[in-house]
């Protein structure tokens, strides 16, 4: 738990700062003085240094950070969560209110930027180092009916060992393919066309409905091999004698046709006795087991299931390759389908900063498109009252979201 924290707390913290870099490298290039940069708000910790007008710090309350801008005007409103007021003033021309409504405009969009950017960034250098690891297989071993969506049920109807050769037009030669085909958050429906003269399935499921996506997604499994890729020591599978590369028949009587027909029969059955049915080369023999209960986290949820620790198959990995070009429109792909952690968080990171609450960019935008319709700036108590309740509105946001993990987890 402590590792995850601190592992969450570091990638949240790089995310702020690329965040803040934006603002500061754009405020720098249209002439704004910047006296802070600061990760987190409130009063600066020990952590800060000063490098020519700017103070460098980090704050006592992490969630979040700033780039305190040269501004006669905003000081009322933002001395509270930006650790004071001024202690200098600049000339006019550095001020911030002093440039004009586009160059303000770049300034405070310029966060949300350049998280777009970092993420994209990532995903090139990735694939321009490491390519990209892909599992060949494109035939269905298992839909779990019960985990689709209405919209989705067609598929259930779809037998075992059916090959998928497109999603949505496009051919599809490997695993990772089809997932990222199925989430495709820019499709308005998904489409699959299968070997074998089967007819196509069409689901009216829009891209914009990544819940029921992911569910689409996380029901269809791959035809593994049910072979044991390891035997987790200490398990009722190793305590059996069961070795690497042993196939797995049948349990309890019952065919074995692929990997992910294995969990659905050993997790219910936590304390039962199995018999399972083995190959091992020429040789078949039976072994029986005791699925140990195991609490696993899903659907942010604790569960408690059997397991036997009959590892995942050793998969015929293929590694694709990219050139320059090719790993920047793959690091764009993968960036505009939102697909592993850090790109997740930060684009959630830029969506955030444009929701129109002052104190967020989005709200600073909202005075500035005021200001724009109207050809003067809202005054400066209506912004300080705005600012305050914004901060009022984003605390209770941010309680009522810890709240309801800390309840989910309890519950759990």
């Amino acid at each position: 738990m402590l590792v995850t924290l601190a592992a969450f707390i570091f990638v949240l913290g790089v995310l702020i700062f690329v965040h803040e870099l934006g603002h500061f490298l754009a405020a720098k290039a249209v002439g704004i003085a910047v006296p802070r940069f600061s990760i987190g708000f409130g009063p600066a910790t020990p952590l800060k240094f000063r490098h020519g007008e700017t103070e460098y710090v980090v704050a006592w309350f992490p969630l979040g950070g700033y780039v305190k801008m040269a501004s006669k005007e905003e000081q009322e409103a933002m001395a509270g969560v930006e650790g004071g007021a001024l202690d200098r003033d600049f000339p006019p021309e550095q001020l911030f209110e002093s440039k004009s409504l586009p160059a303000r405009v770049f300034v405070i969009s310029a966060g949300v930027v350049m998280n777009m950017l970092f993420a994209w960034l990532v995903y090139a250098g990735l694939a321009a180092v490491y390519g990209r690891a892909e599992d060949p297989t494109t035939t269905i071993g298992r839909v779990e009916a019960e985990g689709l969506p209405p919209a989705a049920q067609p598929l259930a109807a779809v037998p075992r060992g059916t090959q998928v050769i497109r999603v949505n037009g496009d051919t599809m030669t490997s695993w990772q393919q089809i997932m990222l085909a199925v989430t495709d958050p820019t499709s308005d429906r998904v489409r699959f066309d299968f070997a074998g003269g089967l007819d196509p399935v069409i689901l009216p499921i829009r891209g914009t409905d990544m819940e029921a996506r992911v569910a689409v997604a996380t029901a269809i499994r791959p035809a593994w091999d049910p072979v044991a890729g390891a035997i987790t020591p200490g398990f009722p599978a190793d305590a059996a004698g069961l070795e690497p590369g042993d196939r797995l028949l049948a349990i309890d009587g019952d065919t074995v046709y692929g990997w992910y027909d294995i969990p659905p029969r050993v997790e219910p059955r936590a304390g039962d006795t199995l018999t399972l049915t083995v190959q091992r080369g020429p040789e078949v023999f039976q072994r029986e087991v005791v699925p140990e209960a195991h609490t696993v986290p899903r659907g942010g949820e604790a569960h408690t299931v059997g397991q036997i620790g009959f590892g995942v198959p050793e998969l015929e990995i293929v590694r694709v390759r990219f050139g320059l070009g090719g790993a920047v429109v793959e690091g764009a792909t993968r960036t505009w389908a939102l697909f592993t952690f850090m790109a997740l968080l930060s684009v959630n990171l830029a969506i955030l900063n444009l929701l129109p609450i002052p104190v967020l960019d989005g709200g600073h935008l909202v005075f500035l498109a005021i200001e724009g319709v109207r050809g003067r700036p809202l005054s400066l108590q209506a912004r300080v009252r705005l600012t305050q309740l914004g901060m009022v509105m984003l605390l209770a946001l941010m309680a009522l979201v810890f709240t309801n993990d800390i309840v989910r987890l309890i519950g759990g």
